[in-house]
């Protein structure tokens, strides 16, 4: 027992030693002017990087991102259906289908599929 926590002590004062070596001979500043600065191939930029979000771009890929989620959680659902009783299997995945129509269903009562507005 001794010898390990000897060998977890040693382990980690090299982690550190080697953590501050490089911090110390790492060439970055914080205030360096040219990380500072947006990338435009090299030259200054013509107009402000800092353009408007478009919030209904955003609400789009959150909403493609929560169906991806649930379509990766349903896709093992196929696969367990040998070893389930089926009638559990049937109402659990129905019941998760029907979240998800109801999902789906309001997001498109509000408004947030119509691209156009």
């Amino acid at each position: 027992m001794l010898l390990m926590s000897t060998m977890t002590l040693i382990i980690f004062l090299i982690t550190i030693i080697v953590m501050m070596l490089a911090t110390l001979l790492s060439k970055k500043t914080l205030l360096d002017r040219e990380k500072c600065s947006p990338f435009e191939c090299g030259f200054d930029p013509m107009n402000s990087s800092r353009l408007p979000f478009s919030l209904r771009f955003f609400l789009i890929a959150i909403i493609f991102l929560i169906f991806d989620v649930e379509i990766a959680l349903l896709l093992p659902m196929i696969l367990i259906i040998k070893m389930s009783n089926l009638i559990n299997w049937t109402i659990t995945a129905l019941f998760f289908i029907f979240i998800l129509l109801i999902g789906l269903y309001h997001e498109w009562n509000q408004g947030a599929l119509e691209w156009n507005n």
